[in-house]
């Protein structure tokens, strides 16, 4: 199988890294990719908001799989114009991605499959916005309607940054605080059958404590020591699957990657946000414990055979991933500054410990930082203390002039 992944990010690199893994993949390449990336597939330059463009160039490549990472070309339609072309795509509809394009959408989807989450009201005039914070009170949460690349929200005590945060949105979520640890839980689905995969707990903050601005991630850990066993049953009973039937029920059925993000809390299980795409830096993890080969299981969503694939294997092993974003992120970053120490860990933590890359790009021959997250580095172990030495070990090797990274990922947990 030929297999054209879109996108350029860690969580591209994951899946470009277990794809080049599977045996059944002959051929694969990623549009437009990024330094780490091209060590295992071939990159093409595209715009990946153009789905035109990118169905030429799976059309140019011969590939038989088109898998879309990120979540902007979804919502963009990207993957309606693939199909469009006669070629297998791995990724939702523009309509049915508004599951993550709108958070007004989402909340009416999930009133209508009577899924739990936190009540919330939509908002568009400053009356409005005023009248949602009283009702609620602090800790105040504001979302953005729209994408927001992972920082179109804010939780704060402070009335006047939450009031501040939603004046600048066109239209915003006002909802109530919910309480207890946040989980990640992806499934594959092909808008009718819903594949779960294993959970996974991201964390947001910048700063270690949970402390700082919110983020696309500073890192992430599987599998969760002090989940509940039937975490994943009950989510799916309660969450993914009416979910999914609701969407088909609609006529705009959702094939591909649905992400729940919920919170535990003291009354249940609650979803927080949906994402129509693989998370970062969950993927980095969740890929790294797979042991099922990857590229079937992406097809049979796209062809709609998922119920006929045999249960998906696992390893029993644990995965850390540290980020490692450059100076000043999550603000403005600083990027062109080079990259070091990445055959170091190729020659001394392999197998055990690896890196992804986020925001990397080739100078000549230098690997230079290129986004705000810059690398993801990765570890397995035989549980999460392990995994989580690897990963640090791995990620003291890296040398890029004003870089920061988490020192407290997995650390609770591992102590569990």
């Amino acid at each position: 199988m030929k297999v054209l992944v879109i996108g350029g990010g860690a969580r591209e690199h994951a899946l470009c890294r277990s794809l080049s893994l599977d045996p059944d993949v002959t051929a694969l390449y990623c549009a437009p990719g990024n330094a780490g990336i091209a060590e295992v597939a071939e990159l093409h330059p595209v715009d990946i908001l153009d789905g035109d463009a990118v169905a030429r160039l799976a059309t140019d490549l011969g590939a038989e799989l088109v898998v879309v990472g990120p979540e902007a070309p979804l919502v963009a339609g990207v993957a309606d114009a693939v199909r469009a072309a006669g070629l297998p795509c791995f990724g939702p509809s523009g309509e049915a991605a508004l599951l993550e394009g709108s958070k007004a959408f989402a909340k009416d989807v999930m009133a209508g499959a009577g899924v739990p989450t936190a009540r919330s009201y939509v908002c568009t005039t400053p009356a409005e916005i005023d009248e949602a914070l009283d009702a609620f009170g602090a800790p105040y949460v504001v979302k953005d309607d729209g994408l927001a690349a992972g920082k179109g929200v804010v939780v704060t005590e402070d009335v006047e940054a939450a009031r501040a945060h939603a004046l600048a949105c066109d239209r915003v979520v006002i909802e109530e605080f919910l309480d207890g640890p946040e989980v990640s839980l992806f499934a594959i689905t092909d808008g009718t059958t819903v594949l779960p995969l294993r959970p996974a707990q991201d964390f947001k903050r910048a700063l270690d404590g949970d402390e700082g601005p919110n983020t696309g991630g500073m890192g992430a850990y599987s599998p969760l020591p002090w989940a509940d066993p039937k975490l994943v049953d009950e989510v799916m009973e309660s969450v993914l699957q009416p979910t999914v039937d609701e969407l088909r029920r609609r006529g705009t059925p959702f094939s591909g990657l649905l992400y729940a993000g919920l919170a535990i809390t003291s009354r249940g299980v609650r979803v927080i946000e949906f994402n129509a795409r693989f998370g970062d830096p969950e993927t980095q993890v969740v890929l790294a414990r797979l042991k099922t080969p990857l590229a079937g299981v992406l097809l049979a969503s796209a062809n709609g055979t998922l119920d006929e694939l045999p249960p998906l294997k696992w390893s029993d092993e644990a995965a850390v991933t540290v980020v490692i974003a450059s100076h000043n992120y999550p603000g403005t970053p600083r990027t062109g500054d080079p990259i070091g120490g990445l055959d170091d860990v190729a020659a001394q933590d392999a197998p055990h410990a690896y890196v992804l890359h986020a925001g990397t790009r080739k100078e000549g021959d230098r690997v230079v930082s290129a986004g705000g997250r810059v690398l993801s580095v990765t570890a397995t172990g035989k549980d999460l203390a392990v995994a989580r030495e690897r990963a640090y070990a791995a990620a003291a090797r890296i040398r890029l002039d004003g870089s920061q990274f988490r020192t407290d990922i997995a650390r609770k947990a591992a102590e569990v």
